[in-house]
C-alpha cells in the first residue's frame, strides 16, 4: 500500500506548482460546479468556472486571501483559499468594454442589431441558404455573428 501512495504522489507532485499572490494582484474565483444551479445567470455546462477579475486586499494566513468585491457581489464572503484563486496574467490586447448595459429587471439584456457587414448565399444540393453577418449592440465587430 505505501509503493502504490508513494507512486501516486510523485505524479501529483510533477503537477503541483507553488501558487503565491501579492497584495494588488488580480486574480479570478473558481466557482463551484453544482448541477442544476443557476450561477451567474448561466446552467449547467455553460455556467462560468471563473469570474473575475478582482485584486487582492491582503493575505490572511499562509493559505487564505482576502480580496475586492464589487457591490452586485456584497452577499459573497471576500476571503478565499489559494486552491479557488488563478492568476490574472494581463495581456495589452485585453481591453474591457465599459459601456453600461441597458439591463432588464432579471439582468439580463436585449441584443440589438446595429448593422450588417456580409451577405452570403451557400449553395446545398437542393437549397440555398441565405447568411447575414450581423453586428450587435453592446458588441465589438470581432462578435459579430
Amino acid at each position: 500500500m505505501k509503493t502504490a501512495q508513494s507512486h501516486q504522489k510523485s505524479y501529483a507532485d510533477k503537477r503541483r506548482k507553488e501558487l503565491k499572490f501579492a497584495v494588488g494582484d488580480h486574480v479570478f474565483v473558481k466557482v463551484a460546479p453544482m448541477k442544476g444551479v443557476m450561477r451567474f445567470g448561466k446552467k449547467d455546462k455553460l455556467g462560468p468556472r471563473f469570474i473575475g477579475s478582482f485584486e487582492i486586499l491582503e493575505k490572511i494566513g499562509t493559505l487564505a486571501y482576502r480580496v475586492v468585491m464589487p457591490p452586485m457581489r456584497a452577499k459573497v464572503h471576500n476571503v478565499f483559499h489559494i486552491s479557488i484563486l488563478q492568476k490574472y496574467m494581463s495581456n495589452p490586447s485585453h481591453v474591457l468594454n465599459n459601456e453600461p448595459l441597458q439591463q432588464t429587471p432579471i439582468m439580463s439584456y436585449e441584443k440589438k442589431p446595429i448593422q450588417i457587414l456580409d451577405m452570403q448565399e451557400r449553395r446545398l444540393r437542393n437549397k440555398v441558404i441565405q447568411m447575414v453577418k450581423v453586428k450587435w449592440l453592446n458588441h465589438s465587430e470581432k462578435e459579430a455573428t
